[in-house]
């Protein structure tokens, strides 16, 4: 793929990670070039956070200027995932329709097709607003997020049977003797599920509604930025998330684009799936850190090594194939260090 970008902060066996605004990223991007863009940006939300959210009163035409640029790089089959979390009005118990608005300008606006609703429910999500919820006990916790799958045409690539959820107990039990558990017949609304319906598919279709509690904890990323005494970013995505439509909506090899790489999730989750991934992030301090996901168990002073240049700049990082080694490119180091002491 040829792409006019500057050089990545660092790369992977399978991805680029590059620091910068998206919106001047992405038109060095070749059109119709990537296969899935799986995004996660700052939400709309009414208190400003260190990561940099937008003001709700700005929201959606700050965020609609990404539009056009998205769906030029989509190819004809590709997909815009966009993780949206919800918000009230400020200083109201009402919420806001942002994600809504969002939603239907995109389609309305800008040709993008909704080929479906997602929700992802967080069941580790902590109760708010504080004033409605915990205080007032108003309203119940909110604990959903709005996922927006959009495309370019009315048949964008996926492939349901790549995430095929296990089945339950008892329709293990119907399948293993299907005659004792279940006797076919019409069901009151008519459908007759005869049939193949005791049959084994590997697997159960999942639902729209995404149960994943978002409670990392001890993965070697939080680990290595304790080590290094390094913030880890505050508005991270479980990894089981963008993993599901880098599943079912990618072929091995496909390009996924993260235009909010924050950790960098998104590419971790590409990796370990045989994508070919990009990322575009504004805050280099959390991009380098995100290197932190693409590399195994290290002794501190290497990791020191790899976050110090990381920061300085002074040329991408290679990591390596094996998540348990970390391999720089000794060689440019060494001509660079020439280059600077002629």
């Amino acid at each position: 793929m040829a792409m006019n970008l500057p050089e990545p902060l660092y790369t992977t066996q399978w991805g680029r990670a590059y620091t910068g605004d998206s919106l001047e990223l992405l038109p060095s991007l070749p059109t119709e070039s990537v296969d899935l863009v799986m995004t996660s940006p700052p939400f709309a939300l009414q208190r400003q956070k260190a990561y940099g959210n937008e003001d709700q009163s700005t929201y959606v035409d700050w965020l609609l200027q990404f539009a056009e640029l998205v769906k030029r790089v989509l190819k004809p089959t590709g997909s815009f995932v966009l993780d949206l979390g919800g918000a009230y009005v400020s200083g109201r118990p009402v919420r806001s329709l942002y994600n809504f608005r969002v939603l239907m300008r995109l389609c309305d606006e800008h040709g993008f097709r909704l080929a479906e609703e997602f929700f992802w429910h967080n069941p580790a999500k902590l109760p708010s607003p504080i004033e409605w919820v915990n205080k007032r006990k108003l309203r119940a916790k909110d604990s959903v997020n709005t996922v927006w799958w959009l495309s370019k045409s009315d048949f964008p690539k996926a492939d349901v049977r790549r995430v095929l959820t296990p089945y339950s107990e008892r329709m293990k039990k119907l399948l293993q003797d299907s005659r004792r558990f279940y006797t076919p017949k019409k069901r009151p609304s008519g459908h007759d599920i005869s049939g193949r319906f005791a049959d084994s598919n590997g697997g159960a279709i999942p639902s729209n509604l995404l149960q994943i509690s978002n409670t990392e904890s001890n993965s070697p990323y939080l680990r290595h930025c304790a080590t290094l005494e390094v913030k880890p970013h505050p508005a991270r995505f479980p990894e089981k998330l963008p993993a599901f439509f880098v599943e079912f909506l990618t072929d091995p090899g496909d390009t996924v684009l993260d235009i909010f790489a924050g950790s960098n999730t998104t590419g971790s989750a590409a990796e370990k799936a045989g994508r070919r991934w990009i990322a575009f992030e504004k805050d280099r301090t959390y991009l380098a850190a995100s290197a932190l996901r693409f590399v195994g168990e290290l002794p501190a002073e290497e990791l020191a090594v790899l976050s110090s240049r990381l920061l300085s700049g002074d040329l991408p990082v290679e990591l390596p194939q094996r998540q348990s080694e970390l391999v720089l490119k000794e060689s440019a180091i060494r001509y660079r260090a020439r280059r600077r002491q002629k």
